[in-house]
């Protein structure tokens, strides 16, 4: 069963200067297998820092909390360990990677993390199969990752890779940021698809309602000044399209 336990978590950035800046302020959460969080909150709120925190970017520094899957102590894992663990981070900025091509990447990505390579033809045929339930053109197979695709294009990679990889909790940074109607669309299948299979859960980051119109949610999240303030269901979501956040960033509203 897959768990992502998150306890009383506090990380900081490095500024130029070297001090260390707060801003997870003690985030509780707990994503269990078979369900989907949604996390909204304003700009500057520390959606993103909870996303690499927990995959491990190490511009991030946890200075207290712990971090747990399936009772395993992530904090003390890297990257790629936290990634074979099954952790994936669909990010907000996917990186451009000149002279890699998508299926090397994903070849490679997928041996690191099940341990053994795949069969060459039966990868492909797995790849392909998956890059046409996105509407990714084939073609796109032999390009370099990301070199020269639009936002759209990037962000179907992003969930190509989390669908190929398998992972037991799957992280969306604002998956849905830049993309249009059709693309939205696409993208939501695809993390509709990869959550219908048991033994996974989704922990969705976003600020707007739209994709959790596609994306129902189980729970709902407010996020604000590093920690989570409020909790709901999907109606939750539905009223902070409709009245935004003044009254959380107004008030200071923290939860106790």
């Amino acid at each position: 069963m897959s768990t992502l336990e998150i306890k009383d978590l506090h990380a900081s950035v490095k500024e130029k200067d070297g001090s260390l800046r707060e801003i997870l302020r003690g985030v509780d959460l707990t994503v269990r297998e078979g369900e989907t969080h949604a996390i909204m909150g304003p700009n500057g709120s520390g959606k993103s820092t909870l996303a690499y925190a927990i995959a491990g970017h190490p511009k991030y520094t946890v200075t207290s909390g712990s971090l747990t899957l399936d009772g395993q102590d992530v904090l003390g894992m890297s990257v790629d360990q936290r990634a074979r663990a099954g952790l994936f981070l669909g990010m907000q900025y996917p990186v451009e990677v000149p002279g890699v091509s998508v299926s090397n990447f994903l070849r490679t990505a997928v041996t690191a993390v099940r341990g053994e390579a795949p069969k060459l033809r039966e990868f492909m045929k797995e790849m392909r199969g998956a890059m046409g339930e996105l509407s990714i053109d084939a073609k796109f197979a032999e390009r370099s990752l990301n070199e020269g695709f639009s936002g759209g294009e990037k962000k179907r990679q992003e969930i190509l890779q989390m669908e190929l990889l398998t992972p037991g909790i799957a992280v969306l940074d604002e998956i849905d940021s830049g993309l249009d109607v059709d693309a939205l669309k696409i993208v939501a299948e695809g993390i509709n698809r990869f959550r219908a299979a048991p033994g996974r859960g989704v922990l969705l980051i976003t600020h707007y309602n739209r994709i959790l119109q596609y994306v129902q949610p189980d729970f709902v999240h407010v996020f604000v000044g590093g920690r989570i303030v409020e909790d709901g269901g999907p109606e939750l979501a539905k009223a902070l399209e409709s009245e935004g956040y003044e009254r959380y960033t107004a008030a200071g509203t923290a939860r106790t």
